[in-house]
């Protein structure tokens, strides 16, 4: 009878090195997986070589005596050059297999084949095999014969025991391996998945650490005490700098923070984060209101085009912040103290004669293996080395303090530390971009609606365990190289799971919380409409009906409150407004109008006109089409999920519908739309439906694609009637301006760009905005709005963006400035929407606020519960500045509140911070872009 196995315990440390030897090239490989990379192999046919002195052309070089060779013989001296002339027969068995030549010997390799050069083969490069066919067909030839060019020296020379050392001319190299193998790619795959699940395994670590070791974690809690093991970091994973929000950033450093002080008694003061693909104008804001003065990266030393120009240097953030950046002159966080190495750090310096102090990172970081007992040898011999830099076993903050006691001729970076490469990471994966954007929106609405529930109800207990749960979990997923989509497959299923995860339970969170919110009378179920915004909305809503039906009802909100649903009876009032026309022309084009916009779509769904009412002002440039979209070819030099070159511009092709498939949908009222078909290619399709509501300054697109491509770019382009050098982009809590124009190297290398909600081209008093619900990667040329919408790349996972997406964008004309034209909140209005809650029994009758600002310029950003808070019933509210501007406001608010005082990002109270309440106002004083956090400490609840 069978029975099923008992399920297996795992050992943390022992499956992790299980896995390392299963996928290792030196232990087990007589029976792990690595060993398993070649099948079937036979020896060349023939093997034949010449010696020279001399670098011969390919040509002549073939001409020479070739004399017979096996595997073995040794060749050289140093300098000199052995051709060997390689024969080779492929097994007739071997037909429909990967067929490689394997070759290992000293020296630097050159394969010829059929006189061109194509592959080099070195053993220190890790090359030691050329594709000869990836699938060996029937009629395919069976034998050829190749030529490998052998230097006689090493990747870096021939010295004679080290690197810098004369070099060895007497010094001989051998051929150690010359055959033909079977290759198993599937082999191949599942090693890069393993290798980088094993990574992705060491993203949290001193949590996993802490779980599954706690022995070791009690031992660096007790190395920390005595300064042996230095936390770094600060943020709960090494996130992305670009795509996370601003308090999705902001929780990075709160767990991590609250964890380095829980675990080992202090936080970080260092921002450590060496491998991000770009770093936000507003991190140093963020760091320094979590405590942190000092950040440490390398990464940008890996810029495609511009060397940056420091490696010391203060940086300057959106909001004036400061502060002190070190870049490590050695570009790189895995060196293991050679000379060279030491040599380069203080020869690359660009801050030489400002500063004497550098940081050389030793050690396996990439990856996390640490230092080995050589490496720290040979840094301690070069501590006092005549002619040689000193150098000393120190910690970040040690090197931070010399740093800043000399930091008197330092120079100052202002604004985005931008990476000229990984541009495709701001599209890659868009499914992890939708579940990124989404999960940050649900929990932003959870913990405002369960505040103001706990406000509310004297029996809510605020769901504080829960939310953080499902916070570290986005967090995680915020990892950089997750959220970016450069990830495996693997890696990619786990975090769309997550996401699902965080849309399951903070649904369920939100339903509690609205419930708490309505419970009243009894009597039959209710709807509440709940408005998650700070500032009153009247938008078009679906409201769910008797019988499974949805009705469309225009509906107005107060802010950060809730209103009751209307009756049925009451879904077609008197608009205020002027309601939205729809009317479709004998040419098949139609024109949506709502005497706000007036938009005109062709009959194959392009955007010929949109004009502002009111001005007559038209939009679109002359002569061309907007919502055009556009198919790139996207192949870069490697790094595939990461890189989209320049030169991707160049294979620029529209896509052109169909006349025809252009028809009417809601027919006009409080709703107007039309919709439309789009072949984009043999295997790919798109439809989409054009949408105008009464009232609003902005036509949606809701678009579905159905993407089946392999390295393609699909973009969607406006081109507007508007000449501006630059263009507006929102970043976390504010925005930033790059140029429109290729006039310099920094120009140029912003081909394509990262923002989060909104872009504006805007010249004086009048502009066009783009807003997206769940896209990152864009760019504006001349006066072409672009926004990209998928990529194809197949390196790491090569299902990436396969399949169905769905996604919207908004195209706004306005008067004025983007400011005072409300981009921002229409933005904000597009990524969350008026939600529609049941209660338990009716719903209130009457609309309730809770919060809300006097001056635009101001958005409420969270209202959350306090980490620690006294009785649950502290909340902190955070507020930024989002125009650019000095103001001052005041924060009403309808909660019975006790206290109010400001705070930091880390929720510690400011000693100098308390604020009046007067008439249930607050006032408050920002600055540009700056971020103000505050504590409310609200009532007892009534018994």
């Amino acid at each position: 009878m069978a029975m099923a196995a008992a399920p297996a315990l795992k050992h943390w440390r022992t499956t992790l090195e299980r896995v390392e030897k299963f996928v290792s090239p030196l232990y087990f490989t007589d029976c792990n997986l690595r060993g398993r990379l070649f099948g079937d192999s036979c020896p060349v046919a023939a093997l034949s070589s010449f010696l020279t002195p001399e670098r011969l052309p390919y040509q002549e070089a073939v001409q020479q005596d070739f004399r017979p060779a096996q595997v073995g013989d040794s060749f050289g001296p140093t300098w000199w050059t052995c051709w060997f002339r390689v024969e080779l027969t492929i097994p007739e068995a071997w037909v429909g297999q990967e067929v490689h030549l394997r070759w290992e010997s000293d020296g630097e390799g050159l394969v010829w084949r059929d006189g061109e050069p194509v592959q080099g083969l070195t053993k220190e490069g890790e090359k030691t095999s050329y594709v000869l066919t990836d699938r060996l067909g029937e009629g395919d030839p069976r034998s050829m014969t190749l030529y490998v060019e052998v230097a006689c020296n090493g990747l870096l020379g021939a010295g004679k025991g080290t690197m810098i050392a004369a070099p060895d001319p007497e010094k001989m190299f051998q051929v150690s391996r010359a055959e033909l193998a079977v290759f198993h790619q599937d082999v191949h795959k599942l090693l890069v998945d393993l290798e980088l699940l094993l990574g992705m395994a060491k993203a949290q670590q001193l949590e996993w650490v802490k779980s599954h070791y706690p022995g070791l974690h009690a031992q660096l809690q007790e190395f920390t005490c005595r300064g042996q093991f230095v936390p770094v970091g600060g943020t709960w994973v090494e996130m992305d700098g670009n795509l996370p929000s601003g308090e999705a950033m902001v929780r990075q450093f709160l767990q991590g923070q609250n964890f380095f002080l829980q675990e080992f008694g202090k936080m970080c003061s260092e921002f450590w984060l060496p491998d991000t693909f770009g770093y936000s104008a507003q991190l140093p804001q963020i760091m320094r209101s979590c405590g942190i003065r000092h950040f440490l990266t390398q990464k940008l030393s890996w810029n495609l085009v511009n060397s940056f120009p420091h490696h010391t240097f203060f940086w300057e953030g959106l909001d004036g912040s400061r502060v002190l950046a070190h870049f490590p002159p050695g570009d790189s966080y895995g060196m293991q103290g050679s000379v060279e190495e030491v040599l380069k750090t203080v020869t690359k310096n660009q801050d030489k004669g400002r500063t004497n102090h550098s940081a050389f990172l030793f050690g396996f970081g990439d990856g996390g293996g640490g230092p080995t007992q050589t490496m720290v040898d040979r840094l301690k011999r070069l501590r006092n080395t005549d002619g040689l830099p000193r150098v000393q076993l120190s910690s970040p903050g040690q090197l931070f303090s010399a740093l800043e006691s000399d930091s008197g001729q330092l120079c100052t970076w202002v604004g985005e530390l931008f990476l000229e490469l990984h541009n495709g990471t701001y599209t890659t994966h868009a499914q992890i971009k939708k579940g990124n954007r989404e999960c940050e929106r649900i929990l932003h609405d959870v913990e405002l609606l369960s505040s103001l529930a706990l406000a509310r109800s004297a029996h809510f207990l605020y769901p504080a365990a829960q939310l953080q749960d499902l916070w570290r979990l986005l967090l995680l997923n915020q990892f950089h190289d997750v959220v970016t989509g450069s990830c495996i497959q693997l890696v990619a299923e786990e975090a769309v799971c997550h996401y699902e995860d965080i849309r399951s339970h903070g649904n369920t969170l939100l339903s509690a919380a609205a419930a708490a919110l309505g419970a009243g009378e009894p009597g039959p179920k209710g709807l509440l409409i709940v408005n998650t915004l700070p500032w009153k909305r009247t938008e078009v809503l679906a409201l769910p009906r008797p019988g499974g039906a949805h009705s469309l009802a225009l509906v107005t909100v107060p802010s950060m409150g809730y209103a009751p649903a209307p009756a049925p009876t009451s879904l077609q009032p008197l608009l205020p407004q002027q309601p939205v026309f729809v009317v479709q022309e004998t040419d098949g084009s139609v024109t949506l109008d709502n005497g706000i916009i007036r938009v005109r779509l062709d009959p194959t769904g392009c955007l010929t006109s949109l004009v502002l009412v009111a001005s007559g002002r038209e939009a679109i440039a002359e002569g061309t089409v907007g919502n055009q979209f556009v198919l790139f070819d996207d192949v870069p030099l490697y790094w595939d999920a990461w890189d989209v070159m320049d030169y991707h511009l160049e294979t620029r092709k529209p896509v052109l519908g169909q006349a025809g498939t252009l028809a009417v949908g809601t027919e006009g009222g409080v709703r107007g739309s039309a919709w439309f078909l789009l072949q984009i290619s043999a295997n790919s399709r798109l439809s989409q439906e054009v949408v105008l509501d009464v009232g609003c300054p902005y036509v949606r697109f809701h678009t579905e694609v159905h993407w089946h491509e392999a390295h393609k770019f699909l973009k969607v382009e406006f081109p507007a009637r508007v000449r501006s050098p630059q263009a507006t982009y929102e970043v976390q809590f504010g925005h930033l301006q790059r140029p429109t124009h290729y006039n310099t190297s920094w120009d140029w290398a912003r081909f394509e760009v990262w923002a989060h909600r909104w872009m504006d081209l805007s010249e004086h008093g009048f502009g066009l905005a783009l807003l997206n619900d769940s896209k990152y990667g864009a760019s504006v040329r001349g006066s072409v709005l672009s926004l990209s919408l998928l990529r194809a790349p197949k390196a790491p996972d090569a299902t990436a963006d396969m399949g169905r997406h769905e996604f919207t964008y908004a195209l706004m004309p306005h008067e004025g400035s983007f400011q005072d034209a409300g981009v921002i909140r229409a933005a904000y209005s597009v990524n969350f929407p008026l939600l529609v809650l049941p209660t338990p029994g009716p719903a209130p009758a009457a609309a309730w606020s809770a919060f809300s600002v006097s001056s635009p310029a101001v958005v409420l950003e969270t209202v959350k519960q306090a980490e620690t808070s006294p009785q649950g019933r502290t909340l902190v509210l955070r507020l930024y500045e989002a125009h650019g501007s000095h103001v001052d406001c005041w924060l009403h608010t309808s909660l019975p509140v006790q206290e109010a005082v400001l705070c930091d990002l880390l929720e510690r109270r400011d000693p100098a911070g308390h604020l009046p309440l007067r008439d249930a106002r607050l006032k408050l004083t920002f600055s540009p872009f700056q971020v103000r956090s505050l504590l409310l400490v609200l009532q007892p609840p009534p018994n």
